[in-house]
């Protein structure tokens, strides 16, 4: 008798799982039909016909991905093509003696204040600190200084205010043609 209780229980838990398992894909099934956009008919659809119809929205996903990929690999290539240009275009338009790079400067006036920016390759180091020393003599004060660094180039901003000992009647040209003096050999 016992056999036969087991056997039955067996079967008894086979069906339960079996409908477990249905319910279960029924549900994904569902879940899928409803992530899938599908015309406006209210029409029952069969489940192959939705798996085809899941897997055709997919491939046509992939397509648009792979195509959207290569537009964008693109636009990154003219962009990188456009920087390479650019940045030929500024190493044939500055300059140079023999490896080392002629510098340049630019002195604006700001109301009361000064900016001078000292683009220079890396052996001018003498450059900013004379500028400073320029800058300072002629009554400015040095609020800030900076510089970065792009390749074999070096920018140096450097930031005035005028302090006490500024002589009004020559102002900031005579700092520009100081400094002009001092970085172009006027």
């Amino acid at each position: 008798m016992e056999c036969n209780r087991s056997s039955s229980s067996s079967r008894v838990d086979r069906r339960t799982i079996e409908k477990n398992r249905r319910i279960h894909m029924k549900a994904l099934y569902s879940q899928l039909h409803s992530l899938v956009p599908h015309d406006s008919s209210r029409e029952e659809i069969s489940l192959p016909d939705q798996l085809q119809e899941a897997a055709n929205y997919i491939k046509k996903l992939q397509i648009k991905l792979e195509k959207m990929n290569e537009e964008k690999d693109n636009l990154m290539g003219i962009k990188k093509l456009e920087s390479i240009r650019d940045e030929k275009e500024i190493k044939s338009s500055n300059l140079s003696v023999g490896q080392q790079r002629t510098p340049q400067i630019d002195v604006r006036e700001i109301g009361s204040s000064l900016e001078a920016i000292l683009i220079t390759g890396v052996d001018f180091k003498f450059l900013f600190t004379e500028t400073i020393r320029v800058i300072h003599e002629e009554g400015f004060n040095v609020v800030n200084a900076s510089f970065s660094i792009l390749n074999d180039t070096v920018f140096h901003t450097i930031h005035a205010q005028i302090g006490e000992s500024y002589d009004q009647e020559n102002g900031v040209s005579r700092i520009i043609d100081r400094l002009n003096c001092l970085v172009y050999d006027i």
